[in-house]
């Protein structure tokens, strides 16, 4: 039972065993932003929108772990990370954005996060996307985008990440809301009743919603009073 007192799914990790995999590309997707291509283990396969639990490969952090969610698809041969850096925290986020190519990650098995169900609403934000872009990428490779919706808040214009990507796959069903900044392109404001009122025409359809853990809240509380299948919502926890 959620906080909000309906009964979302939400799915919950297990044991992993460990892979030490090798970083392979590392390319700059916003101004704190990156995606890390690294090895992939034989056999190693995950539900897209899952994760798993990672440390940096060096003297210290190697007990530091971390959950991130693949942004590859299964038939990749590689796997992928797309991280945003809290460099403030000299955590594990701020440890992996200091890493080069040939430098070393633990991984180790993947666990449930969000997983597609079907068509519907996916409401993110700021890093709370990255569930979603293996979902949305492979739903586009197999021409399966259309009925599906993505309502992405994130501080400013400058912080939406894979922004051109999302846009091209998704067209006019790609929305985006900016808390901290007014530019004319994208509405200012959040993500509450009066915005998904107005996005949203069928909360029959499912949901599927990740951020930081408030929005999640208060989002869950929103879908409830407006309505939303509770089994229909699907929320990272």
């Amino acid at each position: 039972m959620s906080s909000t007192g309906m009964n979302f799914l939400a799915i919950s990790k297990t044991e992993a065993m460990e892979h030490i995999v090798k970083i392979l590309e590392i390319h700059k997707v916003t101004h704190n932003v990156k995606s890390f291509r690294f090895e992939k283990p034989a056999n190693y396969m995950f539900t897209l929108g899952q994760a798993t639990d990672v440390s940096v490969n060096k003297e210290g952090w190697e007990k530091e772990i971390r959950p991130f969610t693949f942004t590859s698809l299964n038939e990749y041969p590689y796997l992928e990370f797309t991280i945003k850096r809290y460099e403030s925290h000299n955590g594990v986020t701020n440890q992996v954005h200091l890493l080069k190519e040939g430098d070393e990650l633990i991984i180790r098995d993947v666990w449930g996060a969000i997983e597609c169900k079907g068509a519907g609403w996916f409401i993110a934000g700021g890093a709370g996307i990255t569930p979603f872009i293996a979902i949305l990428r492979q739903l586009y490779k197999d021409d399966k985008l259309k009925g599906n919706k993505l309502l992405f808040s994130n501080k400013t214009e400058a912080d939406i990440i894979y922004r051109d990507e999302l846009s091209h796959m998704l067209g006019n069903d790609f929305i985006n809301i900016l808390t901290d900044e007014k530019n004319g392109k994208y509405e200012n404001g959040r993500i509450d009743k009066a915005f998904l009122k107005k996005e949203i025409p069928d909360f029959s359809k499912h949901f599927y919603v990740c951020g930081p853990d408030k929005m999640i809240a208060d989002v869950n509380s929103i879908l409830n009073d407006l309505g939303a299948v509770p089994d229909n919502v699907v929320f990272e926890k």
